[in-house]
């Protein structure tokens, strides 16, 4: 496996599932099943329950780009994780949804990666709009726990779920005489000028679910003037959804806007017990992070098997070993309990409109932009 740099990569390749309430993430609805064209879990001898068939195809073929927007260090253990099950080599490259979302679009059905891994599915989404994934009917898809964790189409599959909120570091309000934010809505008091930090609308897959979140929240006028008001307090848009949350333990971002496992994350694994954790008080969003083929993958097989590998314990189970503490969306792995001892309540979820997100979320972002003045130096990414 090898993890390469952005440089030299282009040069190569050109919580418990139903008892806590998942169901809370995007309505309800009945479990997910899908017809599969690929057999059954007992039919294989495979771990993953992967057909045997498609396993010898996928060793056959040797190889596998993937692109990564979640964290690295989930990234690269499932990668390898892949790679030893199967001994199919696995070049990767953590970049973020919006990224991704940028080169398959400019690269327009030959692209240079064969799978996407991680990264809120609103990119994923415009992606499929656009006919930039592959459909795939995989046969784990039957361990989904419910029909919005999936793409009615097979276009991608969710692989965990994570709620948006509010973190913030509870020395430097202390110090600054400042309550902590409870609300969305907080977040506009002009006593936070210059405190806050999101994500870039243009390349962070967390920052469009803000903009949606807005938008359906508090109608699209409305929330399209909040996020003009939210601007006025934000110091930095970091490049990647994560990016607020790695600031805040350090007390160079007072309160960021972003993912809670993030948070979680900085907590449990790099010791940062002065983070306070905020789910807004009026109920919140949730990402679906997902995995999907590209159309016009070079390596299609191995691209399937790692669509069924993604679907399994075996992938998924890595993520909380590795400091990535998402609910996950099948039933049949173990969910990680730090959320749960954290707080993180997947009840107190506002009934997210995929639907819309899917139809919309390329113009909400252009209208926000615009809303902005195009954005400042603070938009930049390089």
């Amino acid at each position: 496996m090898s993890n390469v740099t952005r440089r030299d990569f282009l040069g190569i390749t050109g919580i418990a599932a139903a008892g806590l309430g998942l169901a809370g993430c995007g309505g309800g609805g009945n479990d997910a099943k899908s017809d599969s064209s690929s057999g059954s879990d007992a039919a294989s001898g495979d771990k993953v329950g992967a057909p045997d068939d498609l396993v010898k195809a996928a060793k056959d073929e040797g190889t596998l780009v993937v692109y990564g927007s979640c964290e690295e260090d989930y990234l690269a253990e499932a990668c390898n994780h892949f790679q030893e099950l199967y001994g199919i080599e696995v070049q990767y490259q953590r970049l973020s949804t919006g990224e991704v979302q940028a080169k398959i679009e400019e690269e327009n059905g030959n692209p240079s990666g064969d799978v996407w891994f991680g990264g809120t599915t609103d990119p994923y989404n415009v992606a499929t709009a656009e006919g930039l994934l592959e459909p795939y009917k995989a046969n784990n898809a039957t361990h989904i726990l419910k029909p919005k964790y999936m793409d009615a189409d097979g276009n991608w599959y969710g692989i965990y779920t994570g709620l948006l909120g509010i973190m913030y570091n509870k020395d430097e309000l202390d110090r600054k005489g400042l309550d902590a934010p409870q609300d969305f809505k907080d977040l506009t008091d002009e006593k936070y000028k210059g405190l806050i930090w999101s994500s870039n609308y243009n390349t962070a897959g967390t920052a469009k679910l803000i903009i949606n979140t807005a938008i359906q929240k508090y109608g699209h006028d409305d929330g399209i003037k909040w996020l003009v008001d939210l601007d006025k307090n934000i110091a930095v848009y970091t490049k990647s959804g994560s990016g607020p949350s790695k600031n805040i333990g350090t007390g160079e971002c007072a309160i960021g806007l972003g993912f809670l496992h993030d948070g979680i994350y900085q907590i449990v694994d790099n010791g940062y017990e002065n983070i306070g954790l905020q789910i807004p008080t009026s109920g919140t969003s949730c990402e679906v992070g997902a995995t999907a083929i590209f159309k016009g993958a070079k390596h299609a097989n191995a691209a399937k098997l790692w669509i069924e590998y993604a679907l399994s314990p075996e992938c998924v189970e890595l993520a909380a070993q590795n400091g990535s503490y998402q609910f996950l969306v099948i039933d049949n792995a173990e969910q990680p309990q730090v959320a749960k001892d954290y707080g993180l309540d997947p009840d107190n979820v506002m009934d997210y409109d995929f639907e819309d997100a899917k139809e919309h979320t390329k113009e909400y972002v252009e209208e926000v932009m615009n809303a902005l003045g195009g954005g400042d130096d603070r938009f930049k990414t390089e």
